[in-house]
C-alpha cells in the first residue's frame, strides 16, 4: 500500500463534489436507509449507521433528513425499497473497477452503469472478476497541513488502538486497519483527541495498474459518468494516480 495515496484522490474530487449536493444527499440518504434497515436505529450497536450519519453531517446534510430516512428504513414511514447491487469490470488500459450502487430499479442501474463502461473503453465483467485484486480494509485520514500532529506518537497510538499500518501522504496521515478493528481504532483516536478527516470500511487495491495519458483521461470520463449517476455509491480502481 505504501507510496499510493487514497487520499489524493479524495481531495482531488472534493470541489466537483461540492457543486452536486442535490446527489450527494440523495446518495447519503440510500446509505442511511440501508444500514438502518440492515441494522436498525440503534446507534450504540450499528456502525454501519453511526458511519453513514457522520458522513452526510459532514457533507451538511440536514437532520430532519436523517431522520427521515432512518424512519423510512425501520418502517415508521413509507418509502422505497433499495438493493445493494456490485459491478466488476475493466475500464481503458485493463483498469480494474468495483462500482457499488443502491438502486431501486435494478434494470436500469444495470443498463446505465453498462453504458458508462462501453461508451468510455471499458467493459463489465462477471462477479469475481476483479474483486479478488482488492482488500477490503479500514482507511482513516488524520490530516497534518499544520504540522503540529508527531508521527512517531501517532504511530503508537494508532497501533495500540489496533490498526495495522499508517503512512503519510500528500499533509496527511493514513492508517489501514482490518475491517472488523476499524470502529475501535477510530474511537480511540478521536478520544485521543486527534482530528479524523475521513474514515471509511473500503476497498484497496493490491497492486496499481500504469496506463497511457489518453486511457487515463477516459478513465477519469469514466469514473465522473459514474460519479453523475445518483444509484452509484462507490466506485474503486486500481488507476495509478500521477499529477
Amino acid at each position: 500500500m505504501a507510496g499510493h495515496s487514497k487520499w489524493k484522490n479524495i481531495q482531488s474530487r472534493k470541489n466537483a463534489q461540492d457543486a452536486k449536493k442535490g446527489k450527494i444527499f440523495m446518495r447519503h440518504a440510500k446509505n442511511i436507509y440501508t444500514a438502518a434497515k440492515l441494522g436498525g436505529a440503534d446507534l450504540t450497536t450499528n456502525n454501519a449507521l453511526r458511519t453513514a450519519i457522520d458522513k452526510a453531517k459532514a457533507d451538511n446534510m440536514p437532520n430532519d433528513n436523517i431522520e427521515r430516512n432512518i424512519k423510512k428504513a425501520t418502517g415508521d414511514l413509507d418509502g422505497a425499497n433499495y438493493e445493494e447491487i456490485t459491478y466488476e469490470g475493466y475500464g481503458p488500459g485493463g483498469v480494474a473497477v468495483i462500482v457499488h450502487a443502491l438502486t431501486d430499479n435494478k434494470n436500469r442501474t444495470a443498463s446505465e452503469v453498462r453504458h458508462a463502461f462501453k461508451k468510455n473503453g471499458g467493459n463489465l465483467g462477471e462477479t469475481g472478476s476483479v474483486s479478488f485484486m482488492f482488500d477490503r480494509k479500514g482507511y482513516i485520514v488524520i490530516s497534518n497541513e499544520d504540522g503540529k500532529t508527531d508521527e512517531d506518537e501517532l504511530t503508537l497510538d494508532a497501533l495500540e488502538a489496533g490498526a495495522e499500518d499508517i503512512q503519510m501522504e500528500d499533509g496527511a496521515y493514513e492508517i489501514f486497519t482490518e475491517p472488523e478493528n476499524f470502529q475501535e481504532v477510530v474511537n480511540q483516536l478521536s478520544e485521543s483527541g486527534y482530528h479524523i478527516e475521513d474514515s471509511e470500511v473500503t476497498l484497496i487495491p493490491q497492486t496499481y495498474n500504469s496506463v497511457s495519458e489518453e486511457d487515463a483521461e477516459k478513465m477519469q470520463t469514466l469514473i465522473e459518468t459514474l460519479e453523475d449517476n445518483e444509484d452509484v455509491q462507490d466506485i474503486h480502481h486500481n488507476l495509478e494516480e500521477t499529477d
